[in-house]
């Protein structure tokens, strides 16, 4: 079975910074990419980034030049969120992709970010 648990979420004031984990426990088909999402109250889940196994990554464009998606060495992903906005609140979901016979989501609970002076 696969796990995907949010951590590091939490209260801090705009333009400062927060870095959000994600561990992955069970087994993940090897071709897969991982990805981060959010949702703000009352609003629709939206696309924040993506990490490819080749390496590439991709961001929605309130985020780019903000924030770095990143994996170490074993099953964890960052988010690491600079320049913060009372705008980027919300809860933030990561996401693994898996691409085998039948592509496959998996998500985590989420972590509350909440950006306020």
């Amino acid at each position: 079975q696969v796990q995907l648990v949010e951590s590091g979420g939490g209260l801090v004031q705009p333009g400062g910074s927060l870095t959000l984990s994600c561990t992955i426990t069970g087994n993940i088909f090897a071709s897969n990419v991982l990805s981060w999402y959010r949702q703000a109250p009352g609003k629709e889940r939206e696309f924040v980034a993506t990490l490819f196994s080749a390496g590439p990554t991709k961001y929605a464009d309130d985020v780019k030049d903000r924030f770095t998606i990143s994996r170490d060495g074993g099953m964890k992903i960052y988010l690491q969120m600079n320049s913060l906005r009372p705008e980027d609140t919300a809860v933030y979901y990561c996401n693994v992709r898996e691409f085998s016979q039948v592509p496959s989501d998996y998500w985590g609970q989420g972590t509350q970010v909440t950006v306020s002076s």
